[in-house]
Formats: C-alpha cells, structure tokens, sequence
C-alpha cells in the first residue's frame, strides 16, 4: 500500500521569550487541534505539552522556538511539536524528566509532564548548546502509527514571507520510498508555486525512478520561476538508494562515523536542464538521509553532538535547522531512516 508520508509540509513559527508569546503559542496550536477534530481532553493536552515546552525555553533558555505542524496518515490527524532553544541545555537528562526536579525553583514538573502527556517524545540537549524537544499528539490515542520510516523536517520561509518557497514530499510503498526536495528560486508566492508544482510530479509519478521525476518536473515547472530539485528513492529490499538532483539541495547518506554526499548537476528545472544523471548507491539498514536546501550551511557534522543520532529524525533535522540555518532564504532540512519502532 502506497503512503503519503510528507504529513502537512507546511510549519508554524512562533517566537517565545515572554509570558505573552507563550499564549500565542499555545492558542495557534489548540486552534489548530479543534480544526483538526481533536476533543477537549486531547486539545487540552496539547495546550499543556506547548505551554511547558514554552515555559521551559523562557526559564532557561531565555528566548527560543516553538514549530507547530499537523502530521497526518490515511485519516489519521495529529499535531507535532518542536521546541528549539540555544540556551545552557541540561547537563542531565535522566535527572530533569523526573517530577520535581528544577534549576529555576518551580516545581519541576514540565519534561516529565510532556514526555507523559504526548504519544511520541524526545529530546536532546548538550551542555552550553542548547535543546531541542520533540513531542506528537494525534486526535485520538488509537491513531499512534506504526511506519516504517522515521521522517523529521523543518520547512520554513524566510522572516520576510509568509509563503515558503522550499517544499518536500515523501511516499512509501513496502520496504521502499521515495523522497523529493525542491527549493524554488528566489522567495515568496512564485517560489512556492515551483517547488509546489515540482513535489505535484511526485506525487503523481511515484512509481518511476528519480531521473524520470526530474524530467518530469522539467516539464511541468515550464513558465515557473524554476527550481532546484532532488529526488532520492530507497529500495530496501535491494539495499540501494537511487539519486537524481538539479541544483543546490543537498543530500547525505549517512552510516555510523561514515558519510556520502550525492552529487548533483548544475542547472534549474524548468528552465535550464542540460543534464540528468542518476546515481545508485549502497542503503544499509541502519543507513540515514539528510536532505537540505541552500538555506541550511554545509559545515554541520553530526559528530559533534553526542547522542543525537540515536535521537528521532525530528531532533536531528530541527538541531541542524538551530545552528546552521543561514537566515537569509527559505531553509528545509528533511531526516529519514527506517523506523526504530
């Protein structure tokens, strides 16, 4: 059976630092929960894990983030949760998820109280960097899914839109995916429209391999500003990954203290195709990708945080998105491994 995994690719950013921004944190999220038909005792559960989440960032961290976005499978409705700050972290994790344990001297109730309250959380942190926290609740607690793969993205525009001109999509079908990642040039509405129209191509040529999605999307970006675009397609089966990419969106496989950066051809599709190659390289099982647009710096290496490979997609795409986000242009950073579940 074929799934859509790319859930609503489009996120929310809210800016906390104060008790006022914590409010509107939270009534975006519950907002977006009643739309999503979760009931009162679900809504208010999730009112709890942003409000702590929040609150969490403004006590010790001063400033941060919360990313709010729906997540989604066959009728399935949910909302997931980030939390990102470049605060002092926490020196010990196991330590601060218990009850009553708290630097600020509140009660101490906030990890722990997530980490109950949500269907899916993690969390990493490194002393002096900072943390990111990770939490999903679904309309109902019997739509916990279980997938084969772990996804984690942040998609976001620059400060200065509204619509984001990056986007990305994700299908699978047993023990395979496919996975596409386009960053429209320039900003803004006509950005958005290219890479839209690129991932539209994806989701309706699934079934063919990357370099016929790219021809594809050449076509169909004809009279768009363009776009870079990267399709990658993993057979697990076959224990191969398949690569075909136009422009600057980088992708990495990624294996223990090993990684392989596919390389990708010059040019914009929709406007200017002179060549599509595809790549086929070896897929292991424990094998992880990360996928970025030019809004991410290339100078990240996940060997310098403890633990955070073992850390769910999410935290890792939404670590990377904290330190090396460049600020000046629309930025997605897309993680994927198999499921851990």
């Amino acid at each position: 059976m074929e799934g859509i995994l790319n859930n609503s690719r489009r996120q929310a950013v809210y800016q906390v630092g104060e008790l006022g921004e914590i409010s509107a944190a939270r009534r975006a999220g519950v907002d977006l929960a009643r739309q999503l038909g979760f009931d009162e005792t679900r809504s208010g559960k999730l009112a709890l894990i942003i409000t702590e989440a929040a609150t969490n960032i403004v006590k010790h961290a001063g400033r941060g983030e919360i990313i709010v976005r729906t997540i989604s499978h066959e009728s399935a409705y949910g909302v997931e949760v980030l939390a990102i700050d470049s605060g002092p972290g926490i020196t010990n994790l196991t330590e601060s998820m218990r009850d009553g344990t708290s630097t600020t001297g509140t009660y101490g109730v906030g990890l722990g109280a997530i980490n109950r309250l949500a269907d899916a959380f993690d969390l990493h942190s490194v002393s002096g960097r900072g943390s990111v926290l990770w939490a999903q609740l679904w309309a109902r607690a019997d739509m916990q899914l279980s997938t084969q793969w772990d996804i984690g993205a942040v998609c976001l525009p620059i400060a200065s839109e509204e619509a984001c001109g990056d986007d990305w999509a994700a299908i699978s079908k047993p023990n395979s995916i496919t996975i596409l990642v386009a960053d429209g040039l320039g900003h803004g509405p006509d950005a958005a429209r290219a890479s839209q129209a690129a991932v539209d191509v994806l989701l309706q040529k699934a079934d063919v391999c990357p370099a016929v999605v790219i021809r594809e999307a050449h076509s169909a970006l004809a009279g768009t500003r363009g776009a870079a675009v990267a399709v990658v397609q993993i057979e697990g089966s076959l224990e191969q990954l398949r690569f075909s990419g136009i422009g600057n969106v980088e992708a990495c496989i990624i294996d223990g203290d090993v990684s392989q950066h596919m390389m990708a051809h010059n040019g914009i599709v929709g406007s200017n195709l002179r060549k599509v190659q595809e790549f086929t390289v070896p897929w292991m099982t424990d094998s992880m990708l990360v996928m970025h647009s030019d809004g991410l710096g290339t100078r990240w290496n996940l060997d310098s945080y403890p633990g955070l490979c073992a850390c769910h997609p999410a935290v890792i795409a939404a670590t990377l998105y904290r330190d090396f986000v460049r600020r000046r242009d629309d930025v997605t950073v897309l993680v994927i491994r198999r499921s851990r579940m």
